[in-house]
């Protein structure tokens, strides 16, 4: 097992120094910062996540007051939070941020709103699944990103989700989630593109790769505010979304589903939550007790067995979801150039939101 995903964190390595590694993106945490928030020399630490719904948020608090740590956690979609702390980095508010990608900690990094801090439990993960160069930001979970169905319901799904976005038959069977301000509808876009790259074409993409985003916001069903996308599933409002990989389990215990999953020849786009300590904190001391204690085996295999995630920390695995373990082995990892990603995602935002989704 350990040598297994260790060869496929190499493989990363070979693809991308910035690669997506969550997220996060996990199963949204689209939550509301609340206002008025104080960091610094408080008794709470102020935690920043992107991974606080379907009850994480909630069993994080509680299992870190246990230990004796006292937490509040914020919530906000995944670029909204990165540019938050970004803004607030003269004068920070929060002291630890974790479910955020690799490519939204690297901007972080740049912009030097997070510091280096080695975990107690850094020799468990393998090292190019975070920041090896420095050691600014440090890995959590895994997950794949992936577009599902009802089998009990769909029974000749296409083999490749492009077909949902080009071919009227699916047209406005599949949700799009339009809130580009998240991780994982970015994660989408950049998976869109990076099959399409032309260093002569628009932001260093071929017509037919823009030609397939506008298809995939014209044809698809917007995401419904506050409505999970297995609701919608059941209610015959569509057939198809997209949901991290982590998010499965609960949702067919849920409503009672069986799900199904496209997965073309060219893979699924992968992504690992990190966590960090803000830099400028004055609540350094229990920022590193949180991120030593969260991080841990112990913790993160109760996680993994509570949230159906896969865990990182090598020494956690073993408390993994079989099915979960079986899942991620198998899922074919889409190669997706984040280096390059990194770069122009911002101007490809741009673009999709004042031509595509207005």
């Amino acid at each position: 097992m350990v040598d297994m995903r260790k060869r496929r964190w190499s493989l990363i390595g070979l693809t991308a120094a910035a690669a997506i590694a969550l997220t996060g993106c996990s199963a949204g945490g689209e939550e509301p910062a609340g206002e008025g928030e104080s960091g610094g020399s408080g008794d709470t630490l102020i935690v920043y996540t992107n991974s606080n719904s379907d009850g994480r948020g909630e069993w994080i608090t509680e299992k870190a007051k246990d230990a004796g740590i006292d937490i509040e956690i914020v919530g906000l979609g995944g670029a909204d939070l990165t540019n938050r702390i970004i803004a607030e980095k003269n004068n920070p508010v929060g002291d630890v941020v974790f479910g955020l990608n690799n490519m939204f900690f690297e901007q972080l990094k740049a912009e030097e709103a997070i510091t280096a801090y080695e975990p107690e439990w850094s020799g468990e993960v393998p090292a190019d699944a975070g920041d090896p160069a420095d050691g600014v930001f440090w890995p959590l979970v895994e997950q794949a990103i992936v577009t599902v169905y009802d089998e009990a319901r769909i029974t000749d799904a296409p083999t490749d989700e492009e077909d949902l976005w080009t071919d009227e038959e699916y047209a406005g069977r599949y949700e799009v989630n339009p809130s580009l301000g998240q991780a994982t509808p970015q994660l989408v876009l950049a998976s869109i593109l990076s099959r399409h790259l032309d260093e002569d074409g628009d932001l260093g993409v071929s017509d037919e790769g823009w030609d397939l985003v506008k298809d995939y916001y014209a044809n698809g069903s917007p995401a419904v505010e506050g409505t999970d996308l297995y609701a919608r599933i059941t209610r015959d409002e569509i057939d198809y979304g997209v949901i991290p990989s982590s998010g499965i389990a609960a949702r067919d215990e849920e409503y009672g589903t069986t799900t199904g999953m496209i997965v073309p020849e060219y893979g699924v786009p992968y992504v690992t939550e990190q966590i960090a300590q803000i830099n400028g904190t004055g609540n350094e001391k229990k920022a590193q007790e949180f991120i030593d204690w969260f991080g841990s085996a112990d913790v993160q295999g109760e996680f993994a067995a509570e949230f159906n995630s896969m865990p990182v920390n090598e020494g956690a695995v073993d408390k993994a979801n079989p099915e979960v373990i079986e899942l991620m082995e198998t899922l074919p990892r889409q190669e997706i150039d984040f280096g390059f990603v990194s770069e122009n995602l911002g101007a490809w935002v741009e673009k999709v939101t004042l031509e595509y989704i207005g």
